[in-house]
């Protein structure tokens, strides 16, 4: 035991909280991993998709030497690996152009219409429309580690364990109107001994704050529902109409590195530093509702660093720091669909689009999956142009997009931030290879 702590602590200091503590002139030689082969439920053999590496970047770069360079994984023995059909064209013609503001790595993207939020180690975030610098609003303290986009509200979640509320005012300044949990219901909590609960030795706090960094948040319309995950192994559901914590769970043993609605059967997924990916399903205990463990799809050795799901087809991904990307698909219930591999590194970020999904990775790339009728899986592009790790993602549907072109060939605006302190705007479609 002692040997598998030793290799999961640098993990945390790390990539492995899907937070990298680095810098693009800083050598990651320090860190060792250890690699064991995942024990997803299989409902299919995996379908794992190798591409080749891309030629034109002789230079060798620190992250080769990075613990995120998993290449020695044990799928590339695979017999299941077969080379998927790449479109090796100028992905430039993709690129629309880049946002950039000497203002730290970025380390989130929320999109919403025509104006798209970033986050950054700043402790700004910054909001812009049609590529040019719109407004922005700071912090007092916390990165910025999540945005999401609730009507007229942004919730930012931060490295100090605070999500904050912000709404922009009728002078067209963006102000904060609130904190979660409200300082109220913090306060009320904190007089309840009962309210608290053990984090650390000889450390109690409130049940209803993150005493560790907010690494994501996912929202649930439908009901009104916020999730946040946090470093301090839970997940939080809060009412959005009152700023309400109604529950925490104790998801993981280790960080939460993600939290996503699915959007189908009422689940909620999580994927952490523990290897694993969890689904949870709010049900009735007793008089009250509590979200309870449904299925584990995944248990293994390397961190899960992302997920995203594809709502119209039932489809779930997921990234790890082994560069790997694993799908689940709904039939009576969640099954392991298949591997696809395209990054020499870890996998960051994850974001879907209609039948595609982009993953973003610390080799500097965005792969683009597309998913065809039949389930299988096709990298139909490799978007470059990072000069570091592609850290956070972004799609919205292309408002320019001319309405008769209908639903066949439906256009989107991918957004893609990087820890070297840019964003870039790509133009996608469901057709990659059609799109001049």
């Amino acid at each position: 035991m002692e040997k598998t702590n030793s290799l999961r602590r640098p993990k945390l200091g790390t990539l492995l909280r899907s937070e990298p503590d680095i810098s693009i002139n800083r050598e990651e030689t320090s860190y060792s991993f250890n690699h064991r082969n995942s024990n997803a439920s299989a409902g299919s053999p995996a379908q794992i998709y190798n591409r080749s590496p891309m030629s034109g970047d002789s230079s060798p770069s620190p992250y080769f030497m990075s613990p995120w360079n998993q290449t020695s994984s044990p799928y590339t023995n695979s017999p299941w690996i077969r080379a998927s059909p790449l479109i090796f064209e100028d992905n430039r013609r993709f690129l629309i152009g880049s946002l950039l503001r000497e203002e730290g790595h970025v380390y989130a993207l929320a999109a919403s219409g025509d104006l798209l939020y970033t986050g950054s180690d700043s402790k700004n975030i910054r909001v812009w429309k049609n590529l040019k610098d719109f407004s922005g609003f700071k912090s007092n303290s916390g990165l910025v580690k999540a945005i999401v986009i609730s009507g007229e509200k942004i919730f930012t979640g931060h490295q100090d364990g605070k999500i904050r509320v912000w709404k922009l005012s009728p002078k067209k300044n963006y102000k904060r109107v609130g904190s979660l949990p409200t300082t109220r219901d913090f306060i009320k909590s904190s007089f309840n001994p009962k309210n608290y609960v053990e984090v650390r030795r000889h450390r109690n706090v409130p049940w209803i704050k993150h005493f560790d960094t907010v690494s994501c948040m996912s929202l649930d319309k439908d009901r009104g529902l916020l999730y946040s995950g946090s470093w301090d192994k839970t997940i939080k559901v809060w009412r959005i109409r009152d700023s309400k914590c109604l529950e925490s769970v104790k998801a993981h043993d280790d960080a939460v590195n993600s939290v996503v609605v699915a959007g189908f059967d009422g689940l909620v997924l999580t994927g952490s530093a523990d290897g694993t990916v969890k689904v949870w399903r709010k049900e009735l205990m007793g008089r009250k509702s509590k979200h309870v463990l449904v299925q584990v799809l995944l248990k293994q050795e390397n961190a899960v660093t992302a997920l995203a799901v594809n709502v119209e087809a039932a489809v779930i991904y997921g990234g790890s720091s082994d560069g790997l990307l694993n799908f689940w698909e709904r039939e009576k219930h969640l099954c392991h669909g298949g591997v696809l591999r395209g990054h020499k590194m870890a996998v960051l970020c994850l974001a879907t689009a209609g039948n595609m999904v982009f993953s973003g990775s610390a080799d500097k790339s965005i792969c683009v999956w597309g998913r065809d009728k039949g389930g299988d899986h096709t990298c139909l592009s490799v978007l470059t142009g990072h000069c570091g790790p592609v850290k956070c993602l972004a799609v919205e549907q292309d408002q320019d997009q001319e309405s008769s072109n209908g639903d066949d060939d439906r256009r989107w605006i991918v957004y893609s931030g990087s820890l070297d302190k840019s964003v870039k705007v790509w133009r996608m479609s469901d057709h990659v290879a059609e799109l001049e």
